[in-house]
């Protein structure tokens, strides 16, 4: 139990003495741009769904005449 409490120590020394923290307006500017990727890569994903979806429909209702 002294391991993980001291691991959790240690864990915590190191994020408030040796991480660089972004300032407020660059997480706002990190933030924005995760959410525009984030949107543009499920867009992408539903494009191609709906294409293999209809390619897999087409291919059913060719086999079934």
């Amino acid at each position: 139990m002294a391991g993980i409490v001291n691991y959790i120590k240690e864990s915590f020394g190191e994020l408030k003495n040796n991480v660089t923290w972004p300032t407020w307006a660059e997480a706002q500017s990190l933030t924005v741009l995760v959410a525009v990727f984030s949107i543009i890569f499920s867009l992408a994903i539903w494009g191609v769904d709906t294409v293999f979806s209809r390619v897999i429909e087409f291919y059913f209702q060719w086999i079934n005449g």
